[in-house]
């Protein structure tokens, strides 16, 4: 079924050559309709009408920017921009209601069941995330959407297959900041035709804040809290700056009071740490904070930095640690930045997550974590994220501990804290690259990406919870130690042969199922890990090719 509308542009262009329009060509399920309206579907063509060019140019600038590092242009803070660094006296909008205490944040994806299990976490945000917990296939995108739709409005239940049933029952449900995906994302399940009658799949970012702001911004205002959003893998403050006129816009045309909107931006790549104070200014009518988004940092570096060289060579994921210089160089200034400007400074997700049927591995779990959060604690953070409700406790601990009654931290500033630019890309952590370290990589990617494909986003895997994050750390550093000829501490050379020795005794290890998609996962992480070519995002042909469906 194919669902088209066009929308209402103003009439700016002089002889357009048609209506920009949107077509829906993914299957319309049950309730898919009350989503996909057409008063929905004109907004999102009106999103791409105004923002999809300068998107596209974000995304080249991206592109040339990562081949600037690549070739020995290391990033730096910039001097076009330092009147704003300078500037003592702009602030950000900062809390707004639900958003004053933050010290606990439980992430996770939008189907129905983990969104009960997250509004019943006794958590004071849940991340509802479409993005890197997501895998976005067409029932995730549009059911996650109707979860949300439902909570909101207090309805949503759920029976499991199994015959039990999910409903929300806390009296106090945590605050929705829902993550959309990223800029460089697609949905290829609509279409937009641009007024030149060039015809494109639509950017998964307006997608997934379009409909969401559509149906539930009113609702939420009207809850009492508003509508909030994660914004993820920002690479500049240009982009921050295109986010934001997407919000003026969008509260304009829904009649909504400017500077309702609240964003919270992961500093998740390495660009954008040399930029926050900018994201933050430009941002800063809609802002509420920055996290640190730590998994995805430590990919964006190995992407950036990957031909540059032994020195820029991380060892096993294991060893990189937040404790480690270049890491607790970038959170520190987080803090600094974000509590200059007040702006919450939020931490990021330790990956330990308990296990119910073994007490010994949800000790060490609840003991890392503890670590974890009293060390964000400890340097300024006024919150931090857990996967689990069972780490809620833990985590909340410590933060209690050093927030006591207040709500946050941020008028402690870090003025203790001077980072220099090199300190970001000083990657030296003098721990090796073993054998259990590759083939760690190699098992936990394959299964990650496995199980992305058969729908699920975030999964447990060795005691962890991989999200598309960490498997982007696993690809990537297989890739970066083949290239750059490195050999374990066992003395084993890191080639394509041997790798493609370790995909063959995953493949042979793991225990096959109905409806498995090993043997695809396989052909994914080969083809992400053992090209010549470094794909930029492990999900970018894997979603084009294994999650598009037709009706």
């Amino acid at each position: 079924m194919t669902i088209t509308t066009t929308g209402t542009p103003p009439t700016t262009n002089p002889i357009p050559t048609q209506q920009p329009s949107i077509e829906v060509e993914g299957p319309i399920r049950e309730r898919y309709d009350e989503i996909l309206t057409p008063e929905a579907l004109d907004f999102l063509t009106e999103l791409h009408h105004r923002f999809g060019g300068r998107r596209h140019d974000r995304l080249a600038e991206r592109m040339r920017r990562r081949f600037e590092i690549g070739n020995g242009h290391d990033p730096h803070f910039r001097d076009d921009t330092a009147h704003i660094r300078n500037d003592p006296d702009w602030r950000v909008a900062g809390t707004a209601p639900g958003l004053v205490d933050r010290r606990v944040e439980i992430t996770g994806p939008t189907d129905p069941k983990m969104t009960i299990n997250a509004l019943n976490s006794g958590a004071r945000v849940w991340l509802a995330d479409q993005e890197d917990a997501t895998s976005p296939t067409w029932r995730n995108v549009i059911e996650g959407q109707l979860s949300l739709y439902d909570a909101i409005r207090g309805r949503l239940e759920y029976t499991s297959p199994e015959g039990k049933q999910y409903r929300v029952t806390a009296e106090q449900t945590p605050t929705i900041v829902m993550r959309p995906r990223g800029w460089h994302l697609i949905e290829e399940h609509i279409r937009f035709t641009d007024r030149t009658g060039r015809r494109m799949a639509a950017s998964g970012s307006l997608v997934d804040f379009g409909l969401y702001f559509f149906h539930n911004a009113q609702a939420l205002i009207d809850s009492g809290t508003g509508p909030y959003f994660y914004l993820p893998k920002i690479e500049s403050a240009e982009e921050a700056k295109l986010w934001d006129d997407v919000f003026t816009f969008s509260e304009q045309r829904l009649g909504i009071a400017h500077g309702t909107v609240r964003a919270t931006v992961l500093i998740e790549t390495l660009p954008a740490a040399f930029e926050m104070e900018e994201i933050l200014f430009e941002l800063r009518e809609h802002c509420a904070g920055l996290n640190a988004g730590r998994w995805d940092y430590i990919f964006s570096i190995i992407k950036n930095y990957r031909g540059r060289g032994a020195r820029f060579v991380l060892p096993d994921r294991s060893e990189v640690t937040m404790t480690v210089p270049f890491m607790r160089a970038y959170t520190e200034l987080l803090v600094k930045t974000c509590h200059k400007r007040g702006a919450f400074a939020i931490g990021g997700m330790s990956a330990f997550i308990p296990n119910r049927r073994d007490p010994e591995v949800t000790a060490q779990a609840l003991e890392k974590v503890a670590a974890d959060k009293n060390r964000e604690a400890g340097d300024g953070f006024d919150g931090t994220w857990v996967a689990h409700p069972d780490l809620i406790p833990a985590a909340q601990a410590e933060f209690d501990a050093v927030l006591g009654e207040r709500p946050n931290q941020i008028d402690r500033q870090r003025d203790d804290v001077h980072i220099e630019a090199g300190q970001l890309i000083d990657l030296r952590i003098g721990r090796p690259i073993t054998e259990a370290g590759v083939q760690g990589n190699v098992s936990v990617g394959i299964r990650y990406i496995e199980a992305w494909l058969r729908g699920y986003g975030a999964v447990a895997i060795d005691n962890l919870m991989e999200d598309a994050a960490t498997a982007e750390i696993s690809r990537s550093q297989i890739w970066q130690w083949i290239h750059q000829d490195r050999v374990t501490a066992e003395g084993t050379a890191i080639t394509k042969e041997y790798v493609e020795e370790l995909i063959d005794e995953v493949l042979s290890s793991v225990a096959r199922f109905d409806g498995d998609r090993f043997d695809d996962a396989a052909d994914v992480f080969r083809e992400v890990s053992l090209r010549e070519e470094f794909p930029a995002f492990l999900t970018q042909g894997a979603y084009s090719r294994s999650l598009v469906e037709k009706d």
